[in-house]
């Protein structure tokens, strides 16, 4: 995406995690914080959350502002309707919130970005958060929801660490980090996380996974015995745009359902700019980024989180993409 695009588009966080792992808890803090955003948030059911009522202003229709200037709203309908009629008030917010209280499964919100045209010329998706409950998660843990929750995070809190042992929070993170290598890790009482670690981070983008953990794209970066993983790839080279786009379309033609998230930077043969990439099941969107520099090698690096992957497959067909 290129720069003088990005400033105009909203970035959005969605919100996930177990029932009673401090999803509500955590959207109160982003509501109330003094953070200087204007932050609009899209609630399943407003009667869930409990913010204080000296906070809401008109709270008769499904949009309503704030005292401290945050936007919030309900969705009793469809998403893409109350985005539209949110985006009326595109001046009154730097930020968008959904929380997916009730909502299994993340993909088809996070979907949503990648599949409607207006949605991707105003907003971008700026990070999935989940937040998982270290003393509760051990019960739900086979749970698909659980699991899809934790495959398709970008930030993951791991929350109510008071309540357990710090053995026990060491194995979970462990665990977590075998299924989802790139995702940033924060350890967290009552939900409370610095808001920078929450907006605006662009969690799409590898560096910072790389800055937080160097040696997450190495080889014992994915060995796990949990049915969901991470496979990563990293090559040198240029790669064939073509190829790589018939070879990722067939690719979620066929093992779709079981890719819950792609992300990748990539060296595009005949292009100076990064090539950003992410995918969600079977939906994937590609654009270009900021320019390669001067000082940095022109890498590929690609992240499958999924069930089922073939690693030694999916290593040769990406390097048959590379000229």
């Amino acid at each position: 995406m290129i720069a003088s695009e990005t400033s105009h588009t909203v970035p959005v966080t969605v919100l996930t995690g177990y029932l009673g792992a401090g999803k509500t808890t955590l959207l109160n803090h982003i509501l109330t914080y003094q953070h200087g955003k204007k932050v609009a948030v899209i609630v399943n059911e407003f009667g869930e959350v409990g913010i204080d009522n000296q906070l809401v202003i008109d709270a008769d229709e499904e949009i309503f502002e704030m005292n401290n200037g945050c936007i919030c709203c309900t969705v009793r309908g469809d998403l893409i309707r109350i985005i539209g009629n949110l985006m009326k008030r595109r001046d009154k917010f730097d930020h968008l919130v959904i929380e997916t209280t009730g909502l299994a499964d993340p993909a088809p919100v996070i979907q949503t970005f990648f599949v409607d045209e207006d949605m991707q010329e105003q907003l971008s998706l700026d990070a999935v958060v989940t937040v998982v409950d270290a003393k509760h998660i051990w019960q739900h843990w086979e749970a698909d929801e659980a699991q899809e929750q934790i495959a398709f995070a970008d930030v993951i809190l791991l929350n109510k660490i008071d309540l357990v042992t710090p053995e026990i929070v060491d194995e979970l993170e462990n665990r977590i980090r075998g299924m989802n290598a790139i995702a940033k890790i924060y350890r967290t009482r009552n939900s409370e996380l610095e808001i920078d670690a929450l907006l605006g981070v662009k969690a799409f983008d590898l560096d910072r996974a790389l800055e937080i953990d160097p040696h997450f794209l190495g080889e014992d970066a994915h060995e796990h015995d949990d049915s969901v993983y991470s496979v990563a790839l990293v090559s040198e080279g240029e790669l064939n745009g073509d190829k790589l786009t018939d070879w990722i379309t067939e690719l979620l033609r066929t093992q779709g359902t079981d890719i819950f998230r792609m992300k990748g930077i990539l060296n595009i043969a005949g292009q100076d700019e990064r090539f950003v990439f992410q995918g969600v099941h079977m939906i994937f969107d590609g654009r270009p980024d900021r320019p390669w520099k001067d000082n940095e090698t022109r890498k590929n690096e690609l992240v499958f989180i999924g069930r089922n992957l073939d690693e030694a497959q999916l290593t040769k067909d990406f390097a048959d993409c590379i000229i």
